[in-house]
């Protein structure tokens, strides 16, 4: 799996934990899901993405998004 595809499922899987945080425990997880929304649009203006970090350590192939 390449680091685009890991950072398009690591923020999916997110976006569903958020969601679902915010549905059965607090309301306050509502924030949380923000948080990932401003993540996602700061990281398509800048091309910085702190995910990308932490797969490549972790090995994962490059892709043609996060070089």
């Amino acid at each position: 799996m390449t680091i685009d595809r890991s950072v398009l499922m690591f923020a999916g899987v997110m976006v569903l934990l958020s969601v679902a945080l915010t549905a059965w425990v607090s309301q306050w997880f509502v924030l949380f899901t923000l948080f990932i929304g401003v993540n996602l649009i700061q990281s398509s203006v800048t091309g910085f993405c702190p995910a990308v970090t932490v797969f490549r350590a972790l090995g994962a192939k490059p892709g043609c998004a996060f070089k």
